[in-house]
């Protein structure tokens, strides 16, 4: 099947994985042209910004030509044409997936903040100890809801969950989130265990 659909793409976002992990769910990646694309901070990238003006990723160049930007909107459309069940459409089980979603973004958000912040020359430890506390505070909330995410059906919520703990295995290794979150580290492996997701697992490069 020839490629359909332009993605940019990184190996180690992941909000790109976010998309790739429901592109091989939905049995999407032979229409998808990954097109290596570097989106710095500081450095606005032209070949980004010709299809989107954040010059961020991911961003998908649609078969008519349109073009998507920011990881759950792509994913939705991903689930659209593929006829899939990532987004459920209404009920306690919509909202469930939507909250789940929600967490897992605005995890990685303090994650990548978390990062760029200790990464300075100079950090500001009273911003560090707030990424790590609200990261803690999730973990702590994701443990106690670990029975549930196991229960419940693949959805965009479990998704994005599930990159933003392998974020923090590829950033934050010391950090050592197994050892607070044991029942939502065992929920982790089931999803570690599935092709989509070690098909996407982040490397350098």
């Amino acid at each position: 099947m020839a490629a359909t659909m332009k993605l940019h793409w990184s190996p180690k976002s992941p909000y790109v994985r976010k998309v790739m992990v429901c592109a091989y769910e939905l049995g999407l990646t032979p229409r998808l042209e990954l097109v290596r694309s570097v989106a710095a901070m500081l450095k606005p990238n032209p070949a980004i910004m010709a299809d989107n003006p954040l010059s961020k990723i991911p961003t998908l160049v649609r078969e008519d030509g349109g073009t998507l930007f920011d990881s759950v909107v792509i994913c939705e459309y991903l689930n659209d044409i593929a006829g899939g069940q990532l987004f459920p459409r209404e009920g306690a089980a919509k909202w469930q997936a939507l909250r789940w979603h929600a967490l897992g973004d605005g995890l990685l958000d303090a994650l990548i903040l978390w990062r760029n912040e200790r990464e300075r020359e100079a950090p500001l430890q009273p911003l560090v100890d707030a990424f790590e506390l609200k990261t803690r505070a999730c973990l702590k909330l994701l443990d106690e809801e670990a029975q549930a995410l196991g229960q419940a059906p693949l959805t965009i919520g479990s998704i994005t969950m599930g990159c933003a703990l392998g974020y923090l295995d590829y950033r934050f290794e010391a950090f050592g989130w197994r050892e607070q979150a044991p029942r939502l580290a065992a929920w982790y492996a089931t999803l570690q265990a599935r092709p989509s997701f070690q098909n996407t697992e982040a490397i350098d490069g």
